[in-house]
């Protein structure tokens, strides 16, 4: 069994490995820039873990594996630019350090080479995995107009915001494991079980990001304590809050939701709002409730239970983060 330190260094070297045309230079460089950027790489992981569940060998996920990571930063590159972001994992976005028309291109390039190496997996699972990737992919894009359509809306629901992070996150993590499982040669009881665990995984994942952007350590998150308040970005917590809200609360938010030039007193008076309504504890309970659920999924994958630790942990590893 490998551990996720292995899985990560397997695909870190598989990144390193990667032969890129020379020319035309301007589009490849911005490619090889994103992918060096260290990053979580939780997504292929995911997937030579969830092989690994089934057979010993994962050589034949490591492609897959490559796709997805590769997919994940095409999305992050196009991202960056719909949000006018300026640094990604520490370092200036391809946008910035080159240009926007860059970012596209260099993207779709992205897109392409992910494809390229969905198409290096086994004939045998092609057409599977292939219908899966692009369902996938097509769901992400669902997320990003959803999230796009939220900027402008004071009205979102809670049940829309939960499907709008199944689609943007959760589903990419639910194929991961997915696609591995497949190759691992399981059944589509067990690729469907831990589809399932990456889905609520997924969520409860985006939920702990959303408190972790008010209430984590600045210093340990890596980010501005309230950088989505600033930018009025719809979380669950500020969904929960403007459909949980009396009155008076509400027109506190919608207030300083149309206040750009007091930074410090807006994060400071929308927190105070969160706790007033005790967002934060709803959140953690509900993050915490796809948690089990992931974890259930997980338990009832018909491999003894020692070989499924390592997810688990991993599972608890993010539910509890602090970055």
């Amino acid at each position: 069994m490998i551990n996720f330190e292995d899985a990560l260094a397997i695909i870190t070297q598989k990144i390193k490995d990667i032969r890129y045309p020379k020319q035309p230079a301007r589009l490849y460089e911005p490619v090889a820039y994103l992918l060096a950027l260290k990053g979580k790489k939780i997504r292929p992981a995911l997937t030579l873990l969830a092989c690994n569940l089934f057979k010993d060998e994962v050589q034949e996920a490591l492609n897959m594996a490559l796709a997805w990571e590769i997919f994940h930063n095409f999305t992050l590159m196009h991202d960056d630019v719909m949000d006018q972001a300026d640094i990604r994992r520490g370092q200036p976005t391809v946008h910035k350090q080159w240009d926007e028309n860059t970012a596209i291109l260099s993207g779709d390039s992205m897109l392409i080479l992910s494809y390229k190496y969905v198409g290096k997996t086994p004939s045998n699972h092609l057409k599977e995995l292939l219908d899966l990737f692009s369902t996938t992919a097509a769901e992400i894009c669902e997320g990003q107009e959803y999230d796009m359509q939220f900027e402008n809306r004071l009205d979102v629901r809670e049940e829309e915001y939960l499907n709008m992070i199944r689609l943007k996150t959760a589903v990419m993590l639910g194929a991961c494991l997915k696609s591995g499982a497949v190759l691992g040669g399981a059944d589509s009881k067990d690729g469907d079980l831990l589809y399932d665990f990456g889905i609520n995984l997924g969520i409860a994942f985006q939920i702990q990001d959303d408190i972790l952007d008010v209430y984590g350590d600045p210093s340990v998150f890596g980010k501005k304590q309230g950088g989505d308040i600033l930018c009025n970005k719809k979380t669950w917590l500020l969904v929960s809050a403007l459909n949980s809200a009396d009155e008076k609360v509400k027109k506190e938010l919608f207030r300083w939701l149309k206040t750009d030039d007091q930074p410090e007193k807006k994060i400071e008076a929308v927190t105070a709002c969160y706790n007033k309504l005790m967002v934060k504890e709803k959140a953690r309970n509900l993050m915490e409730d796809y948690y089990w659920k992931a974890v259930r999924a997980l338990n009832e994958v018909s491999v003894p239970a020692e070989k499924k630790t390592v997810l688990l942990d991993l599972a608890k590893e993010l539910l509890n983060r602090k970055s």
